[in-house]
């Protein structure tokens, strides 16, 4: 009963605020565990995601209806934040020397595709789901893949509260992978 009426009172939050104005929420980057670094070099590519992910809009989730959070947005596409969010974590666990930023000499790319992004109104909380690919660029050889996903609670249904549960579980994920790259590498 009680997931009936946050997702009620969050429908009428959703319809309430349709226009007013938005704040402008930022991810942060992680903090993984420093990592050993590794000789070879790794380009990582913008994520692929649906158009409803890939946007400045923060989406919610309830059953099938997806909506926009009333409040908040990010400060430009998702994918393109996630990424350089990604990056950050990657230098923030000592390998930045390994990060190729645009030169031609990576060994590997790591794909991305990012298939939840999103606050669950049902549950109250935040879902992030990236599927991660390293492929090595002289071959076009797979050399693994994984799917990353964590869920994080929102303690309201406020556009702050339900930001800082996507970064808590964006966080987890970003980790995930960075621990998951250097292991590959």
């Amino acid at each position: 009963m009680e997931r009936i009426a946050v997702a009620a009172a969050l429908a009428l939050a959703l319809a309430a605020c349709a226009g007013a104005p938005s704040t402008v929420f930022d991810l942060t980057a992680a903090h993984p565990p420093a990592a050993r670094p590794f000789s070879a070099q790794i380009r990582i590519d913008q994520p692929i995601a649906t158009l409803d992910l890939d946007s400045d809009r923060i989406l919610v989730r309830n059953g099938l209806e997806l909506a926009l959070l009333p409040g908040g947005r990010w400060p430009q596409q998702l994918s393109s934040l996630f990424r350089d969010r990604l990056i950050e974590s990657f230098q923030n666990a000592g390998l930045a020397r390994s990060i190729d930023n645009g030169a031609a000499s990576a060994n590997y790319a790591l794909d991305l595709d990012l298939r939840a992004f999103e606050f669950d109104a049902t549950t109250s909380e935040a879902h992030v789901e990236v599927v991660a690919k390293i492929v090595a660029l002289t071959s076009g050889r797979i050399v693994d893949v994984a799917i990353f996903s964590a869920r994080a609670p929102a303690s309201s249904t406020g556009a702050a509260s339900v930001v800082a549960s996507l970064g808590e579980a964006s966080d987890k994920v970003m980790t995930q992978i960075v621990q998951f790259v250097a292991r590959q590498l």
